[in-house]
């Protein structure tokens, strides 16, 4: 059963700006934590790196709310904020974390690729959000994109059972969380669902405490300070941006927008890591930016009228 989809908030014409710069900015710091896990990861296991980064997001994002001084969400945000935060904050992060010690990269990478997908086919059953041709067609050309990049980036590595079902639930969950969290931004603004969000997959995560403790006695500095950046720039900054930008679109339209993060990590990666991209993981960055550039773009259907009835969930659309 589909619900009534809620009209958009519309900006000003002097403010359109910030909701696509707010989903560059999620998907820049999305793709630089790919970079960041490599080190963490080294030296901390997946629920413990899950928790340090949620506590220090958490940390970031209560002290950026009691300046702010804008108190709880209303009652509606939190069925969204809790379902969000166990699926999206805590199991995603955890599940993502273990598939990734058992496939290789760009095995890890297609399977949770899914998640896009996924989160367009739920939109439009829960959210009632519709799926127009061109999300449909951009969202195909970035799938293969980000399958050719995998592939790239596969290599010679292995793939167990049990990897591909984590990263598989990682998908789930993590389209399930974006689909959950929709409706509670009606409710409050993206930096108080996320707060609370982080917070409850922080609690979420407490079992990971005394591994966390024992680890971080005997990681590198290096390690500690990537778990931390995690938890303040993808997971506090990167969450409360896409709030902003989700809130102002489909929920389909931003999962098409990740299929962005697969070129970036390329990128990065080069200039970073010093790992020169193969000819075929050009190839697959460019379908993923040639996918997102066709699932954000506008129909031209001619002269709007003066004035224009407003438009529902499915038909509104920003370009990041």
């Amino acid at each position: 059963m589909t619900t009534t989809p809620t009209p958009l908030p519309v900006s000003p014409p002097a403010h359109r700006w910030r909701a696509p710069a707010a989903a560059c900015t999620t998907v820049v710091l999305w793709a630089s934590a790919f970079v960041s896990i490599r080190s963490a990861g080294e030296a901390y296991s997946p629920g413990a790196l899950a928790l340090g980064r949620l506590l220090a997001g958490t940390l970031v994002l209560g002290a950026i709310l009691l300046a702010r001084r804008e108190g709880l969400p209303g009652r509606g945000a939190w069925r969204g904020i809790i379902t969000s935060g166990v699926l999206w904050f805590g199991l995603y992060m955890v599940a993502l974390n273990w598939g990734e010690q058992e496939v290789d990269a760009g095995t890890a990478a297609m399977l949770v690729n899914i998640g896009p997908i996924l989160m367009a086919l739920m939109g439009a059953r829960m959210l009632g959000e519709g799926l127009p041709r061109r999300l449909l067609l951009g969202m195909g050309i970035s799938f293969s994109g980000a399958v050719v990049v995998g592939l790239a980036m596969s290599g010679h590595g292995s793939a167990s059972v049990l990897g591909v079902a984590l990263c598989l639930l990682a998908a789930v969950a993590y389209a399930l969380g974006v689909v959950s969290q929709k409706p509670a931004l009606a409710h409050g603004s993206s930096l108080q669902i996320n707060t609370f969000g982080c917070l409850i997959g922080a609690v979420a995560c407490l079992p990971f405490t005394g591994v966390l403790v024992s680890e971080a006695a005997d990681a590198p500095m290096s390690a500690t300070l990537n778990m931390i950046y995690l938890g303040v720039f993808p997971t506090a900054l990167a969450f409360t941006t896409w709030g902003y930008a989700l809130a102002r679109t489909t929920a389909g339209r931003m999962g098409a927008t990740t299929y962005a993060v697969p070129a970036i990590v390329v990128l990065m990666a080069w200039v970073l890591l010093d790992e020169v991209p193969t000819l075929l993981g050009v190839l697959g960055g460019a379908l993923c930016l040639a996918g997102v550039a066709v699932s954000r773009g506008r129909r031209r259907t001619g002269p709007a009228p003066e004035n224009p009835a407003p438009e529902s969930v499915a038909a509104r659309s920003n370009t990041p």
